[in-house]
């Protein structure tokens, strides 16, 4: 168990055994959460790209991306197709 003070503003300094748990450094962000009653800290950066996960769980499937090819060749598509409106609208 790890032991902080708070200052008269409001503020801790998170003990660095903690941080990189966290794994978090000088100017990262993170969360409180609370569940059931306890105050959770989490790495923001971290709850973030979970979140993202989780809004994108399925859709690879969806789309007919079932192999690590067909996310290259996807990426392929789309970028010629960038570059295409690109020149387009480089033209007028």
């Amino acid at each position: 168990m790890e032991l902080a003070k708070i200052t008269p503003r409001g503020q801790i300094t998170i003990p660095i055994e903690i941080r990189k748990k966290l794994g978090v450094k000088d100017g990262d962000k993170v969360v409180f959460i609370e569940d059931n009653g306890r105050i959770i800290m989490e790495n923001s950066v971290k709850i973030a790209l979970k979140d993202v996960q989780d809004a994108f769980r399925g859709e690879a499937e969806r789309v007919g991306l079932k192999y690590e090819q067909d996310v290259v060749t996807m990426v392929k598509e789309l970028r010629k197709e960038k570059r295409a409106v690109n020149a387009g609208n480089a033209r007028h």
